[in-house]
């Protein structure tokens, strides 16, 4: 596959061949698999008080002789308050009681988190990565349609930019303004940048929507926000020999 590199004002520079990966077979079914198992880790566990409902004087006694029974009083046979000289209060404890405990309460140990066996995980992110250069797939995600070539590289001095309007003329320039526009209003996400280092390279993390992320920290959840793979994506130059070392190939 062919891909056409751009420098930072937007002009054509030259053509490459793309690494094998990106001619991966389109599996949603895989994508969507990883991007929950994604979403999964970011869940906190929840439980509740161990005590909740608990902690009350309400007690049951059955016995027919006993001091405080509840028999033949024509009351409910439940634990009650204890209150003084054997009068007996509201009903406590049990789940159907006002301020009882929970019958089934989330457990903290619950296991939350779906995971995904590595060499799977690799197919789906490969496989996300074809969804991203798919012309049809990424027009209908962003619902516009897009002028340049796909996929779109980005000349290696891309990442030494430093200031957010220098991207942002950028973006005009390859006329993807809309797709911006577009975030700003309805906080949706926009495009990604693919870096081969994201800790350098900020200045377009505050355009609306775009997220900037290096090829060691990249998910899937990045390229198929919301299980739908198509995202707009924008790869640096250096950033494609991280990937094909990523995947081994």
């Amino acid at each position: 596959m062919k891909a056409t590199v751009y420098s930072t004002e937007g002009k054509v520079l030259k053509q490459i061949d793309l690494p094998a990966l990106f001619e991966s077979p389109h599996r949603e079914d895989l994508v969507k698999r990883a991007v929950l198992s994604d979403e999964s880790k970011l869940y906190q566990p929840k439980g509740n008080y161990r005590l909740a409902g608990l902690e009350t004087s309400a007690r049951y006694r059955g016995r027919k002789e006993d001091f405080g029974t509840v028999k033949n009083k024509g009351i409910p046979h439940l634990p009650h308050e204890v209150l003084p000289k054997g009068q007996l209060g509201k009903v406590k404890r049990v789940p159907h009681a006002v301020k009882g405990r929970r019958a089934h309460p989330p457990k903290p140990q619950k296991k939350i988190v779906e995971f995904v066996n590595k060499k799977e995980y690799l197919r789906a992110l490969a496989s996300a990565l074809s969804f991203s250069v798919d012309r049809n797939t990424v027009c209908k995600r962003a619902n516009f349609e897009v002028s340049v070539s796909l996929p779109i590289v980005l000349d290696g001095s891309f990442e030494k930019i430093k200031k957010t309007k220098d991207v942002a003329k950028l973006m005009e320039a390859l006329n993807l303004t809309k797709l911006l526009e577009k975030a700003k209003k309805n906080g949706t996400k926009s495009a990604l940048f693919i870096v081969s280092n994201s800790s350098s390279f900020k200045a377009a993390g505050n355009l609306p929507g775009v997220d900037v992320v290096s090829v060691s920290e990249l998910t899937v959840k990045d390229l198929a926000p919301g299980t739908h793979p198509g995202r707009l994506t924008l790869f640096s130059e250096n950033a494609l020999p991280e990937i094909v070392k990523r995947f081994g190939q």
